[in-house]
């Protein structure tokens, strides 16, 4: 039976090792090589450097109403060496950069930016007020209104869930004395590297008014 079962088991094995394998969507613990590279990158501190990060980001048209989600973006361990060498002006070495990555612990960041708009802008009818009032009192939106702002990573039949998560508001101020306006909010979610998913990310966005967002990502695509 040995050399009747032989045959079929060296072709399942030719088989199985002819099919592709799984493989990350993105490099995962990095080396200390791709550390080097990204270092060089941010180091360039020009438009190289932004171009190369922009390939993370998803840049979306406004909508009809509500706030504006303008972009998405999912940051690489990759990616985000690159923007840690790029925050460090003047002397900074590889040595240095590769240092700082061993005591890091590797993720994949999402960033969410949103802004106010002309239908969802920084002040609001005063809702103390009775509705029916034709000129009603305008006060300032509650600088937390980006916890309205519903952010799911569907991921098959379950769901990606970050092990941090935060929001904060984005002001302008005046210089004159006028204070400060809000004009957005920027989330920030935070997941485990070796958790991603591969070949592919989805992301979507439920603004507390306006339609769903769906933004995919090709992970294939970045380092």
């Amino acid at each position: 039976m040995a050399l009747t079962w032989l045959p079929w088991a060296s072709w399942i094995l030719t088989a199985s090792l002819a099919l592709p394998l799984p493989s990350r969507a993105f490099d995962t613990p990095l080396s200390d090589s791709a550390v080097r590279d990204a270092y060089f990158i941010g180091q360039r501190h020009n438009e190289t450097t932004a171009k190369f990060l922009d390939k993370y980001v998803k840049h979306l048209l406004p909508p009809k109403s509500g706030p504006y989600v303008s972009s998405v973006a999912l940051y690489s361990p990759f990616a985000q060496v690159v923007i840690a060498s790029d925050l460090h002006i003047g002397h900074y070495s590889a040595q240095q950069a590769q240092i700082d990555h061993r005591d890091r612990r590797e993720t994949v960041v999402c960033v969410v930016e949103i802004q106010l708009t002309d239908s969802y802008p920084a002040f609001i009818p005063d809702p103390a007020h009775n509705r029916t009032n034709s000129h009603p009192n305008l006060v300032p939106r509650p600088y937390d209104f980006w916890a309205d702002v519903q952010v799911h990573f569907p991921n098959g039949d379950e769901e990606l869930r970050p092990f941090t998560s935060s929001g904060r508001p984005n002001v302008t101020c005046s210089d004159q004395g006028g204070g400060c306006l809000l004009t957005g909010a920027t989330l920030q979610f935070e997941f485990e590297a070796s958790a991603f998913p591969t070949n592919e990310a989805t992301v979507q966005i439920q603004p507390p008014e306006g339609d769903l967002l769906t933004v995919n990502f090709d992970l294939s695509s970045v380092r």
